[in-house]
C-alpha cells in the first residue's frame, strides 16, 4: 500500500463504504432517501431496457417514454396513469403515500406484536388458573420438586405448576422440560421476576393456588429472601386463615422461627440443612437406607397415605397391621391430630382416628383380613443381638457438620467416639455455647489435616472404624465442584479397602444428582444427594401437608426411625414364608415392617434389591442376609442439646462433654 507523508492511503473503497455508513447513521430519512435512490437506480433502466428490447413497443421515443414510466410505476405501485406532467406527478404522489401507509401499517403490526412476543418470552402475563401449585424461587431442589409435583398428579385431572423465579424465563423452561415427560410440558407455566415484589408475585395468581411453595436459593442471603418472599405472599393473600397452604423452607435454623410468623397460620417451614443432616446421620450404621428413604419420598412407587380407620374402633392398633392386604401401616393420626408413629400394639384405635400408612394410591388402601397368610412356625423368637459403641470417621467440613454431628451424637451409645478430620480449624459456633454436662457423652475428637493432598487420605487407618461419613465443601469455598473433592476422597477411601481386605460402610453426600453413579463406593455404602432428597421431601408434604409431622418424627434422632434389620431375626433363614409372616414377626417384636432388601438383588441397578410394601400374600425364600424394612422405636435423648463445636487448635484434639459442649458419634 502506498504511503503520503508518511501515512497510509486508504483505499478508495473503504473511504466510500466509511461515507456511506455515516450518512446511514444520520436519521432515518437519510436511511430512507438512499432506499429511494437505490431503487431508482435498479427499476428505472431495467424497465427502459425492457421496454427498448419489446418488439412491441411503441415506435416513438414518447411513446417508450411513457411505457417505461408505466412498466417503473407499476414495479414500485406508484401508479400508472400517464399525459401531462401534472398528472404523472400526482399518480406518483398518491402511490408514494399509500405506499407510506401501507408500509407503516405493517411495520406497526409487526412493531405490536414483536413487542408481545417479547413480554411473554420475559415472562410478565398474568396466569389465570385455578387449583396449580405455585413454585416461588430457584435452587437446587426445583428440578426434583417441579417433577415430583407433575408426577403426583392424577392423569385425569393434572393441575398447571407455576413458577416464578428472578431468571429468564426461556432458560427455567429449558432446565425444567429436561426433567418432566413430553406430555406433562404443556402444564408447566414459568414467570420471570421477583418473588418479593407483591405486584410480580400476583402475575401467579396465588389466591387460587391449591399450595404454594418457596425454595431458598443458593446464595448467602437465601434466607433472608425466603423471608422477603413470605411477607409480600401475605400483602398478597391477605391475613386470616382463608388461602392456600404455604410450604417454606430455609437453611439456618435462626430464620426458621421468623419464617414461621411471616407463612402464618397456613404456613409449614422446613429447615433443609437439618433434614439432610438427620438424612444423613440416620443412613450411618443402616447400608442401604438411602435407598429406601430415595423410594419413600418419591412417587414413583408407594408412599404414605391417610386412611379411613372407621373399620377398627375400640380395636388395638396391633390388629390393622395385618388387615390391609395391599398396604403397610405405620401409626395413626388422632382426633386430636396427634401423630403417633409405630405405637404399642395394645394401643386403642380411637374413633375418628385415621392410620398413616404406606401404599401405592389411596385405592390401595383396602381393609382384608390377612390373618391366615401367616405362618408361625417359621418365626424365630430369639432376641437380636443389641447394638454396641461405635467409632466413627467424619471426613470434611460445611455448613451442615455441626448439625450431623448433632444428631450422630444423640443416636449414638455411651462409648461411641467420632474422629472429625478436616482441612482447616473447624468453624466457631453460630451462636453462644451452651453450658450442659452429660457423663456419658461420647468424645468428639477433631484433628486437621491436608485433605485436598492423596497422601494424607492415603495415610488414614481406616482399621478402627466402623463407619466412615465424607461431606464435601460448600459452594463457592474453592475454585472445583464440591463433588470432585468428595469423589477423589471416596477414590482414596476404595483404595485403602483394597489394600486392607476389609470394606467400610460409608456415607457420603453430594450436591450433584449426575455424579450419583461416580461415586466409587462399595455395596454396603450410601449416597446421599441432599438437594434431590430435600427437594422430595417438600415435594410429599406439600401434597399432603399432614405427613410433615410424620417425616419429622420419622428422621428426627432417636424416637420413631427407620431401620433394616437382617430377616433371620423374623423368620427361619432357609424357610419360604408370606411377607405377611414378617409383619406378625415384626408386631411381635414392637416394629412395623414395610418392605425388605435382598440380598440377591444388590446388583440390580433399578432398586438395588429394594421393595417397599410388597402383599402381605407374597412369599419368597429369606435369606440370612436379607433384610427388613421397619418402622422401630428406640429411647429418645431428650437431654442432649444442639451441638456448637468449639474451634479446635491445629493437630488433634479430643472434646469432652464438659470440655466443648460434647457431640457424639
Amino acid at each position: 500500500m502506498e504511503t503520503v507523508k508518511g501515512r497510509s492511503r486508504v483505499p478508495l473503497r473503504s473511504r466510500a463504504r466509511y461515507r456511506f455508513d455515516r450518512t446511514l447513521a444520520r436519521s432515518t430519512g437519510t436511511l430512507m432517501g438512499w432506499l429511494v435512490i437505490t431503487c431508482l437506480a435498479v427499476v428505472v433502466p431495467v424497465s427502459t431496457l425492457l421496454v427498448w428490447t419489446d418488439p412491441g413497443s411503441p415506435p416513438s421515443l414518447s411513446g417508450r417514454l411513457a411505457a417505461a414510466w408505466r412498466t417503473s410505476a407499476e414495479t414500485l405501485r406508484l401508479g400508472a396513469a400517464t399525459g401531462t406532467p401534472v398528472r404523472l406527478v400526482l399518480s406518483a404522489l398518491l402511490g408514494l403515500v399509500a405506499l407510506l401507509c401501507v408500509s407503516t401499517l405493517v411495520g406497526v403490526i409487526t412493531t405490536g406484536l414483536a413487542d408481545r412476543m417479547a413480554e411473554l418470552s420475559r415472562g410478565r402475563s398474568t396466569v389465570l388458573e385455578q387449583g396449580h401449585v405455585v413454585v416461588l424461587g430457584w435452587s437446587d431442589q426445583v428440578t426434583t420438586v417441579v417433577s415430583e409435583l407433575v408426577a403426583a398428579q392424577a392423569p385425569q385431572r393434572p393441575r398447571a405448576v407455576v413458577l416464578l423465579a428472578d431468571r429468564d424465563k426461556l432458560e427455567m423452561e429449558r432446565v425444567l422440560t429436561a426433567h418432566v415427560p413430553p406430555a406433562a410440558r404443556a402444564r408447566i407455566i414459568c414467570r420471570s421476576g421477583p418473588a418479593s415484589d407483591p405486584d410480580v408475585l400476583a402475575l401467579v395468581s396465588p389466591r387460587t393456588a391449591s399450595t404454594v411453595l418457596v425454595l431458598p436459593s443458593a446464595g448467602p442471603a437465601a434466607d433472608a429472601e425466603v423471608l422477603r418472599v413470605l411477607l409480600a405472599l401475605s400483602s398478597v393473600l391477605g391475613e386470616g386463615t382463608d388461602g392456600p397452604p404455604v410450604l417454606a423452607a430455609v437453611r439456618d435454623d435462626r430464620y426458621r422461627a421468623p419464617a414461621r410468623l411471616a407463612a402464618g397460620p397456613r404456613g409449614t417451614v422446613l429447615e433443609t440443612d437439618m433434614v439432610t443432616a438427620r438424612l444423613i446421620a440416620q443412613c450411618v450404621g443402616r447400608p442401604g437406607l438411602s435407598l429406601v428413604l430415595h423410594d419413600l419420598l418419591d412417587f414413583a412407587g408407594a408412599e404414605f397415605h391417610l386412611a379411613d380407620a372407621t373399620a377398627f374402633p375400640h380395636e388395638p392398633f396391633g390388629t390393622t397391621l395385618l388387615a390391609h392386604p395391599t398396604s403397610c401401616v405405620v401409626g395413626m393420626l388422632t382426633p386430636e391430630g396427634r401423630t403417633l408413629l409405630n405405637p404399642p400394639a395394645e394401643t386403642v384405635v380411637v374413633p375418628g382416628s385415621r392410620l398413616i400408612v404406606l401404599a401405592l394410591d389411596d385405592e390401595s388402601t383396602r381393609v382384608d383380613a390377612c390373618g391366615h397368610l401367616v405362618d408361625p412356625s417359621v418365626i424365630t423368637t430369639a432376641p437380636s443381638e443389641p447394638d454396641g459403641p461405635t467409632r466413627l470417621l467424619l471426613l470434611g467440613w460445611n455448613r451442615r457438620a455441626p448439625l450431623v454431628v448433632d444428631q450422630l451424637r444423640r443416636a449414638a451409645l455411651p462409648g461411641s467416639v467420632l474422629d472429625v478430620v478436616t482441612d482447616s480449624a473447624v468453624p466457631g459456633p453460630r451462636g453462644p455455647e451452651p453450658e450442659y454436662g452429660a457423663p456419658t457423652s461420647p468424645d468428639v475428637r477433631f484433628r486437621s489435616a491436608a485433605l485436598s493432598r492423596p497422601e494424607t487420605l492415603l495415610g488414614l487407618d481406616l482399621g478402627p472404624y466402623d463407619g466412615l461419613v465424607v461431606l464435601g465443601p460448600d459452594p463457592g469455598d474453592g475454585p472445583d465442584h464440591p463433588d470432585d473433592w468428595t469423589l477423589v476422597t471416596l477414590l482414596a477411601l476404595r483404595l485403602l479397602e483394597e489394600r486392607s481386605g476389609r470394606e467400610v460402610p460409608v456415607v457420603t453426600e453430594l450436591t450433584d444428582d449426575r455424579n450419583r453413579p461416580l461415586a466409587p463406593v462399595n455395596t454396603g455404602s450410601d449416597v446421599i444427594v441432599s438437594g434431590k432428597l430435600t427437594g422430595l421431601f417438600m415435594a410429599q408434604i406439600a401434597q399432603n401437608r399432614h405427613l410433615a409431622p410424620v417425616f419429622d418424627e420419622l428422621f428426627s434422632a432417636g424416637g420413631t426411625s427407620m431401620c433394616l434389620r437382617f430377616a433371620g431375626s423374623y423368620v427361619r433363614p432357609g424357610a419360604e414364608a408370606t411377607f405377611a409372616t414378617v409383619v406378625a414377626a415384626a408386631r411381635d417384636r414392637g416394629e412395623c415392617a414395610i418392605g425388605y432388601r435382598s440380598h440377591g438383588g444388590l446388583s440390580d441397578p433399578a432398586n438395588r434389591g429394594v421393595r417397599l410394601n410388597p402383599p402381605k400374600g407374597e412369599r419368597r425364600v429369606w435369606s440370612a442376609e436379607d433384610r427388613v424394612v421397619v418402622v422401630a422405636t428406640t429411647p429418645r435423648d431428650a437431654s442432649a442439646p444442639p451441638v456448637v463445636p468449639a474451634r479446635p487448635s491445629a493437630g488433634e484434639t479430643s472434646c469432652t462433654p464438659q470440655e466443648r459442649g460434647g457431640t457424639s458419634g
